[in-house]
């Protein structure tokens, strides 16, 4: 059943629509995502400013990428090899590459729509965007259950997969014993304790992203000479032009795409919700922040993981190693048995995070329909039951799973963003005017969108002035 949909979901729609509209975005907004990505060391300078009590577009970007580099990085790149081929990673760039311009709209849109909550935090996303710009509150529903599903079901089932089979390959921990002790951890979190343990990660992670980077730089030094080799196996398998994988550039194209929407979220409605709570002073600029983290995750850490795994030499056509272990091993090829429990120990970091930013992902989305106790606290306990359930899954279950709520999640807020793309350009236009005009900051005026129905306390027309 699950291949059947996924079978409807990614070969027969979201392949047009995620690379499609992602490309239609790109050249109707006359490449946005590159127009102003020189600019974004200025921009970068006035996001770490803030307001108290809120968060700066700084910070609101580095919860999404803490948010989008796990399972996705490590094991999903080594999957998309192993059943793609090598040109599913030139796949997996071309879906950033336009994904950019998809992230850029859909977080400028949520910043457009935001509403303030009581205590002056700021709330949006793409349910909020398709309640106040389309007037649409079934669908707005519709999305936050398929976000709420996706993210706190799917997607933690494959980030306690990824771990669980980590931790087996690298010091024989049985995947269950893994499971427990995870479900264990993440359960007296979402149930109010440790905060301890998410303020240690705050601190961890990024220093554990920079180290795999690090790890990755010394990789591609050490077998410099292997680099052009493959870029070549690279690019001739994603046009079928490898003849060990000639006839696979069907499957190169599904598997990249597919593992590039899971790795980098860009069109899936997920980095929308976090772009809205930032304080900004026009919706633009947190829509130009957040579209590098599409170009951090996938162009810089995806590609980081391939390179280890071709310059290693240990990935050939037919092997039976997948998923994390592949990249486990083929780091270990290289520096030693350490890289090995490296790759797990780093996992294991980047997992923990992305389970809570996942679990808070649902949770919100669940707020915008139900604000009652009760549905809270199943929702706690079916998070908990499916990160103990992925833990002992296969492969295939658990990436088919979440393939098909990912799918129908991506589908639904694609669709939104089409219908409101004709504001995503005004929005865009307003922008661009105030930058020719010489204003180094833009303002947003909401008497220029008074015809929207926008927050007028996310929005006052005073900031105008």
């Amino acid at each position: 059943m699950l291949d059947i949909l996924n079978d409807l979901i990614w070969s027969k729609l979201l392949i047009v629509m995620l690379i499609g509209l992602g490309l239609y975005f790109t050249l109707a907004s006359r490449f946005v995502q590159f127009r102003y990505f020189g600019s974004m060391f200025h921009i970068f300078a006035e996001a770490f400013q803030r307001q108290r009590g809120q968060l700066s577009s700084f910070q609101a970007l580095m919860l999404s990428v803490a948010g989008r580099v796990g399972a996705g990085n490590i094991a999903g790149v080594s999957v998309a090899i192993m059943l793609g081929g090598p040109g599913a990673i030139f796949w997996m760039w071309v879906v950033a590459l336009v994904g950019m311009a998809t992230s850029y709209f859909e977080c400028s849109l949520a910043q457009l729509y935001k509403r303030r909550e009581a205590d002056g935090t700021y709330r949006g996303g793409p349910a909020f965007y398709i309640q106040h710009g389309l007037g649409q509150r079934w669908l707005g529903i519709l999305v936050s259950i398929l976000l709420l599903v996706t993210f706190g079901f799917g997607f933690n089932a494959v980030q306690s997969y990824t771990v669980a089979t980590s931790l087996h390959d690298t010091f024989g921990v049985p995947t269950l014993a893994s499971g427990l002790a995870l479900t264990a951890v993440i359960g007296l979190i979402i149930f109010g304790g440790i905060r301890r343990i998410a303020k240690w990660a705050d601190v961890l992670v990024p220093l554990m992203a920079l180290s795999y980077l690090g790890m990755a730089l010394f990789v591609i030094v050490s077998r410099f000479d292997a680099i052009p080799q493959a870029f070549a196996l690279i690019f001739n398998s994603a046009f079928g032009l490898e003849p060990a994988f000639a006839g696979g550039i069907g499957a190169a194209i599904l598997m990249g795409v597919k593992r590039g929407l899971f790795s980098n979220e860009a069109g899936l409605g997920s980095a929308p919700n976090v772009a809205a709570v930032a304080e900004v002073k026009h919706p633009v600029a947190q829509g130009i922040v957040q579209s590098l983290s599409v170009f951090i995750d996938t162009i810089v850490l995806c590609s980081c993981t391939a390179l280890i795994i071709l310059l290693s030499g240990v990935f050939q056509p037919g092997t039976e190693v997948a998923g994390v272990v592949l990249t486990q091993t083929a780091m270990a090829s290289v520096v030693g048995e350490w890289g090995r429990v490296f790759v797990s120990l780093a996992l294991l970091l980047f997992v923990f995070t992305t389970l809570i930013y996942n679990y808070y992902l649902g949770e919100n989305a669940l707020g915008f329909f139900s604000q009652q106790r009760t549905p809270i606290i199943v929702y706690r306990v079916l998070v908990v039951l499916l990160v103990l359930w992925g833990s002992v899954q296969d492969l295939g279950t658990v990436f088919a799973f979440a393939d098909v709520t990912m799918g129908l999640l991506a589908i639904a807020n694609l669709v939104a963003l089409a219908l409101l793309f004709k504001v995503g350009l005004r929005l865009m236009r307003d922008y661009d005017q105030q930058i020719r005009a010489g204003i180094p900051s833009p303002v947003l005026d909401p008497r220029q969108f008074a015809d929207l129905d926008l927050d007028p306390q996310a929005w006052p027309a005073r900031q105008a002035d």
